[in-house]
């Protein structure tokens, strides 16, 4: 897919186990509804907020403390043209240790500058991994953004 896909670096002071244990626990900093499980490979869930996003993951890699990417195997943006734009898409969350912290690598693998939600899906991923995610990870509290 395109190398312009949407990605997020940020650095903390947590362990990879952490920094992981925050990001598999998807309901807690993901504003909106979501449905099934996010804990394992093979996990299949929705994310619903209101009418504007539906999308149905997979879990396709899961390696502790090192890496989550989920498949979106189904989506309906009420925002977009194409509605199911982000169908085969992948979102990617890699942790690795660096210089005694830990960086977390978020991706939106097919979220590129070519397809019409990029800029606002974008934004949105931002502020989420920034500050909801981020949030979780460093004070084990979340803070959920909502869009709408």
């Amino acid at each position: 897919m395109n190398e312009q896909s949407f990605t997020t670096t940020l650095t903390f002071d947590q362990t990879p186990q952490q920094v992981f244990d925050a990001v598999i626990n998807t309901k807690e900093w993901w504003s909106g509804e979501i449905i099934g499980n996010t804990h394992q490979l093979n996990d299949e869930f929705t994310y619903q907020y209101k009418e504007a996003h539906f999308s149905r993951q997979r879990i396709v890699e899961f390696i502790p403390n090192q890496k989550v990417v989920w498949l979106v195997t189904e989506s309906k943006l009420s925002f977009t043209k194409d509605p199911s734009e982000w169908n085969g898409t992948k979102i990617s969350f890699e942790i690795t240790e660096l210089d005694a912290k830990t960086q977390l690598r978020f991706s939106h693998i097919g979220l590129n500058p070519e397809i019409e939600c990029f800029e606002g899906c974008s934004t949105a991923w931002s502020q989420l991994i920034h500050q909801s995610l981020a949030s979780l990870i460093t004070t084990g509290k979340s803070n959920p953004v909502f869009f709408g």
